[in-house]
């Protein structure tokens, strides 16, 4: 039942251009173009701009997914009346959640390895056996953490409109402040303000330090870390709370 209704979410999802073009086209693209641009620049921790942007638009990928794909979803279905349906079908809800989980976990992974395979054609991305299993550990870890996160956020949500705007919204918000674009030093001081309250930016500095095996356990991670363990924990009770309210 539940590879059933796994398949048939995944082809829901192919379904949705929209989705499609924001989370799986536009960011490989972006790679690509970027790649041609300031692909031989060296960046901080003197890495090149596959070692840095790898992992980036991966994670932009995951980011794009699971807000659109998972947490969009969630408002779209309790403001259409599929929520009500669900609750009325032989169908457990706790069923229909896991193949929502899969279903993103599955398409950001797919995200993962398209940009890892143009990075390695396209800027010569060495392939590491041992960093790569610790990258894609690190990866699932993040899925984890924006599944938890993006459920809370659109647990808040009544209007499917106000839900739309908002991820239209976060999303440029997250690829300006996040370092998807450039380096956030570089930017002007209210950027990195911003930059200092987006978890993507910290998930985005410790994704990379990972990625290249230069993860160190300093103050600026022990922040990153707490903060994102705190948003996880605010979006538990937030997720309990909202439960609570529409039981």
């Amino acid at each position: 039942m539940l590879a059933t209704q796994l398949k048939y979410d995944l082809l829901m999802f192919s379904r949705e251009l929209f989705y499609l073009v924001f989370t799986i086209i536009v960011p490989p693209i972006s790679y690509l173009f970027m790649g041609q641009l300031f692909g031989d620049q060296t960046y901080a921790g003197n890495l090149s701009y596959a070692e840095t942007y790898t992992p980036s638009f991966i994670l932009l990928i995951t980011f794009g997914v699971i807000f659109f794909a998972f947490g969009f979803d969630q408002v779209m279905n309790r403001t259409t009346g599929v929520e009500k349906r669900i609750n009325l079908s032989p169908v457990p809800k706790k069923m229909l959640l896991l193949s929502a989980i899969l279903k993103s976990i599955i398409i950001t992974s797919i995200g993962f390895f398209l940009v890892y395979g143009i990075g390695m054609i396209a800027y010569d991305l060495v392939f590491q056996p041992v960093r790569f299993l610790s990258a894609y550990g690190f990866f699932i870890i993040l899925n984890a953490v924006l599944l938890v996160i993006s459920s809370a956020i659109y647990s808040l949500f009544k209007s499917m409109n106000a839900a739309l705007v908002f991820s239209i919204v976060i999303f440029q918000v997250v690829i300006i402040t996040g370092g998807f674009t450039m380096p956030i030093a570089l930017m002007p001081k209210f950027v990195q303000v911003i930059a200092d309250v987006n978890p993507l930016y910290h998930m985005n500095n410790l994704f990379i330090a990972v990625w290249n095996g230069q993860l160190a356990f300093d103050t600026s991670t022990f922040i990153s870390i707490g903060y994102i363990a705190g948003l996880v924990l605010a979006s538990f009770v937030i997720i309990r709370f909202t439960n609570k309210r529409l039981s």
